[in-house]
């Protein structure tokens, strides 16, 4: 029997080789989100990218499958907090998420912290269900892959 509940919170902590005030920029700056959002097969058309980092602000954009372009997902998020270089905080209402009821308000916390001139990033998005965690977690680690690249050009 499958989980159905929506219970499950993702945490993934991942180390970048970057300080963290680039890695911030990256998930505020549209020209570098994307570039890395998405895991690979999909990608963010610059163009739909609009970015206001602040408490009351919002982030929006497209992600595409590049294999088929009518596969698309739109992310309309809300920031509830914001500390620059150190804390994004937002939730985003469902529309269109395969295997998720319209109207469930997931949450999104990511933290930026120092590690001697790296960053340590905490992010925490939910609820899950169990099945919907994995899938998340894998686009996460796929799309901090291209983040990973970016960092290092």
């Amino acid at each position: 029997m499958a989980d159905t509940a929506a219970t499950t919170e993702l945490v993934i902590t991942r180390v970048f080789d970057a300080p963290r005030e680039l890695v911030y920029r990256a998930f505020t700056d549209p020209d570098q989100l994307a570039q890395w959002f998405g895991p690979v097969g999909f990608s963010v058309p610059r163009d739909t990218v609009d970015i206001d980092a602040r408490v009351g602000g919002h982030q929006r954009f497209t992600m595409v499958s590049d294999h088929d372009p009518a596969m698309s997902s739109t992310v309309n998020a809300t920031f509830t907090e914001v500390v620059e270089n150190e804390l994004l905080v937002g939730t985003e209402t469902a529309e269109g998420v395969p295997g998720v009821a319209e109207g469930t308000v997931f949450s999104l916390r990511v933290e930026f912290h120092d590690e001697d001139g790296r960053t340590r990033l905490v992010l925490r998005q939910g609820p899950y269900t169990a099945e919907m965690e994995g899938m998340a977690r894998a686009g996460w680690l796929s799309s901090f892959g291209k983040l990973d690249t970016l960092l290092a050009g």
